[in-house]
């Protein structure tokens, strides 16, 4: 049986709230020959992979949001005072940082907002938005931190290694408590996920100064300075890659991770009483967690739809975590 599972996005939407999706998205209902079954956004239990936009998310991002800020200043007081480049680039990885924290406090501020006649999904998206800019901060930084790198490399100039030791240790100690403040919330999120990879570059950049000032002290060789520099970027450089390929699918509403379209269709004619077959399976992410899947199924007995498909929609909800399901009957 042919079948597509690109990754297709909603068609139209209801005012009411409720998503249409493909040619015929509808309550469960016959409508020209055909019968619709349309989903709710709940989980079965023990399935809840939709992370919670909540208050608690929202007060660690501010939280750290404003730590980062007031340390990146006094990074940037150091680095300026030292010489050192680790102590520069590492705050203006953390001017990223409070940029992604930002955009974080603001995805999970208006994704609280309730569906509206003009967004019937709400403003959950945001948060991958928010997602994607931050990885491409990530990758501006590191150019920058490279060019910066070999400009040191090739025009070598004084390091002050005491300054930049008690910066760097300052630096380890804030971005440890950081990271763990954001640890404590809903990682499913990708914007947390993005702060968190933005904060162990941090952190990473405090462990580079460090070993570099030691260097410096012990031997004056300023030049490991820019090489842990280029170093910590190729660390950010593979993260912010991660980010930016994650949040891009989502985007492209391509198919879930994980979710195998050919064993899912095979999945629901074995084990849901009066299925035949199932075809045209699209499937995608509204944000994290929150997945939606449209369908054509064949019926043994297409007279009586209703419990066939209300047994079909538990199941995508409890086995695949697919928490809104727009089916229609062939």
């Amino acid at each position: 049986m042919p079948h597509d599972h690109s990754g297709a996005g909603p068609a139209h939407s209801h005012p009411d709230g409720g998503e249409g999706h493909g040619p015929h998205g509808a309550g469960l209902h016959d409508h020209a020959g055909h019968a619709h079954g349309h989903g709710g956004h709940d989980h079965g239990p023990g399935h809840s992979h939709a992370p919670v936009i909540d208050r608690k998310n929202e007060r660690l991002v501010l939280g750290t949001l404003v730590i980062t800020l007031l340390f990146m200043l006094v990074e940037v007081a150091g680095g300026l005072l030292s010489g050192s480049l680790a102590l520069i680039a590492d705050a203006g990885h953390m001017l990223t940082d409070a940029a992604a924290l930002g955009l974080a406090w603001a995805a999970f501020r208006w994704g609280r907002r309730a569906p509206d006649a003009e967004r019937s999904f709400g403003y959950a998206r945001f948060e991958v938005l928010a997602a994607f800019v931050n990885a491409l901060a990530l990758m501006l930084l590191v150019i920058w931190i490279g060019w910066e790198a070999v400009t040191r490399l090739l025009h070598p100039s004084p390091v002050l290694a005491g300054p930049m030791m008690v910066i760097a240790v300052l630096g380890l100690f804030v971005n440890i408590g950081v990271y763990w403040l954001l640890s404590r919330g809903d990682r499913d999120h990708v914007n947390i996920r993005g702060a968190l990879v933005h904060v162990m570059g941090d952190l990473l950049g405090s462990v580079a100064a460090i070993a570099a000032a030691l260097v410096i002290w012990a031997t004056g060789w300023t030049p490991i300075d820019p090489i842990l520099s280029i170093l910590l970027s190729l660390l950010v450089l593979r993260a912010g890659w991660s980010l930016l390929k994650s949040s891009l699918h989502i985007l492209m509403e391509g198919t879930p991770s994980g979710l195998d379209i050919p064993a899912l269709r095979r999945d629901l004619a074995a084990h849901v009483p009066g299925v035949a077959g199932v075809d045209h399976v699209h499937a995608w992410s509204i944000t994290s967690g929150r997945v939606m899947a449209t369908m054509t199924v064949a019926l043994h007995d297409p007279a009586h739809p209703a419990p066939i498909i209300a047994a079909l929609k538990e199941r995508l909800r409890t086995h695949y975590g697919i928490v809104h399901s727009t089916v229609e009957i062939d």
